[in-house]
């Protein structure tokens, strides 16, 4: 994980460019950032930190890209 001011990034292998999701808790409003193949981030709002769970699929997909 590398956090910082905005995000909290989780990553892969230690490298800032394969990041797998972004934690936007900053805020009243929570996101859960998610990379397409073309690393373009796409922020989805979340209630509750369980909501992750809902986007299981796309994080699997994001790491099947590194792997």
């Amino acid at each position: 994980m590398r956090d910082s001011k905005s995000y909290c990034a989780v990553i892969t292998d230690d490298n800032n460019r394969k990041t797998l999701c972004r934690l936007h808790f900053n805020r009243s409003k929570k996101y859960l950032g998610l990379f397409d193949a073309d690393k373009v981030e796409t922020r989805v709002a979340i209630d509750r930190i369980e909501d992750i769970y809902l986007h299981a699929d796309a994080l699997r997909a994001t790491t099947r890209l590194y792997a």
